[in-house]
Order: C-alpha cells, then structure tokens, then sequence
C-alpha cells in the first residue's frame, strides 16, 4: 500500500510569506544601529501624539502628513522582541489559514490590513495624545481570528482539518457572528480571548514580558472590526 507524504506545515503560500516578511523587518531591524531603529519606529510605528495638535511635535518627527496615513498599518510590521514576534506568528499561523483559504491571497491581505487599521482606530481614540508606539501584527490577527470562529466550527471545518483537506475544509458557508456564538466551543473561545484581552488591560505583568503595556484596545478593534467587513470579504455565499 502506497502512502502519501503529507508536508509537515500545510499552509496557504499567503500566510508564509507573512510570517517571512514580518521576520525578516525583525531581523533587519536587529541589525540596524541603535539612532537608526528610533528612526523606524518613529516613521512606522502608531503614535497617538502624531494626531494631537495641542502637542506641536507632529511637525518634529519624521514622516510628515503621510505617517499620519501609513502608520495605520506599517505599525503591524514591527514587533518589540523575538517572544512577540513567536506568539503573533504562532496565532497567525493557526487563523490565518484557515481564512486565507477560504478568501485567497488579495482578500486575505486586504482583511488583514483593514482590521490591522481598524485596531489602530480604536487605540487612537481610548489613547489620544499618548506618547507611547504601538507595534505589532496583533490587531489583525484579532480580525483574522473573529472571522476564523464563523466557519472553523461549522459544518465539518476546523482548524484540526487543515493538513488533510487544505482550501476545502473551510468552504463551508459562514453564519453571522452572533449565531456562531450559540456553539459552545466558540463561546468558550469568545469568552477565553476576550479575558485575556481584560487582563492584559488590567495587568499588563501578567501576560507581557518585563509589564511592557500591551495594546489591547487595537486587539478589539480589529476583533469588533470584523463584524461589518466579514460579509464584505467572504467569497463563500451563505447558506439560506
């Protein structure tokens, strides 16, 4: 009997040249001396204080008008260590693909950017004026994984599915957010990401190395992000 040699990471090509690039921006900034990474993150990571004018800094850093414009997403690019990096891309890789088979590469890429944005949105206005960056993948990957939870469950899905059938098992027709919610192990899930997200506000030394503050506000933007845009990106036509 002959058997077939299943690879050891099935993904979809989107979703590893993503964990690629964002390791690489890593890498790269590793080796860029100390003035030169500042300058990185002060051009590509989200600054709140880059959009209060009471300030008068926005004028000093680099950039201009257009980080005000960029910084919505370039912001994702960049993390504060290796154990940021591992765990965003561990999470990447568990709801990512699943969502990039079922979207394809430029709808999964658009998603991740739009809710990266979305994040973003949501932790300029509960930190106006704050003068601490905000970096990291996460608040897309929130989004990823709020529109994961529609149709992992579903109808024979799941992310234990993803080696033997690929695209397949996630071309089940999705059901709104709040139906999703009637499964118990989605509610579960719902519940546990959202505590997670409640104690890194409340305590950020519980769940960050060194207490750094984590940027929970974006986690819920890109999360609460999806429900308007799932529908618009979902290539799969809802069963009726």
């Amino acid at each position: 009997m002959q058997r077939t040699r299943e690879p050891i990471f099935n993904a979809p090509t989107v979703v590893i040249w993503t964990l690629a690039v964002l390791l690489a921006i890593h890498v790269v900034r590793l080796l860029l001396p100390p003035v030169a990474d500042d300058w990185v993150l002060l051009t590509f990571a989200f600054l709140p204080a880059r959009y209060d004018p009471s300030l008068g800094i926005a004028h000093l850093l680099p950039g201009g008008f257009g980080a005000q414009l960029w910084t919505f997403v370039t912001y994702a690019g960049l993390h504060a260590g290796f154990t940021h990096l591992i765990v965003n891309g561990v999470w990447l890789a568990a709801f990512g693909s699943p969502v990039a088979w079922r979207f394809g590469t430029s709808r999964f890429l658009l998603f991740f950017l739009v809710t990266s944005a979305a994040g973003a949105g949501l932790y300029l206005a509960a930190n106006f004026g704050s003068e601490m960056p905000m970096i990291g993948a996460s608040a897309g990957i929130s989004g990823l994984t709020a529109a994961a939870i529609r149709f992992v469950f579903h109808a024979g899905a799941g992310l234990g599915q993803l080696r033997a059938r690929g695209a397949e098992a996630f071309s089940a027709p999705a059901v709104p957010f709040l139906t999703a919610l009637r499964e118990p192990q989605v509610l579960v899930f719902v519940a546990f990401w959202f505590g997670i997200n409640f104690l890194s506000g409340i305590s950020p030394s519980l769940l960050s190395p060194g207490g750094a503050p984590v940027a929970w506000q974006a986690h819920i933007g890109g999360f609460v992000a999806d429900l308007l845009l799932f529908p618009l990106f979902d290539p799969v036509r809802r069963r009726h």
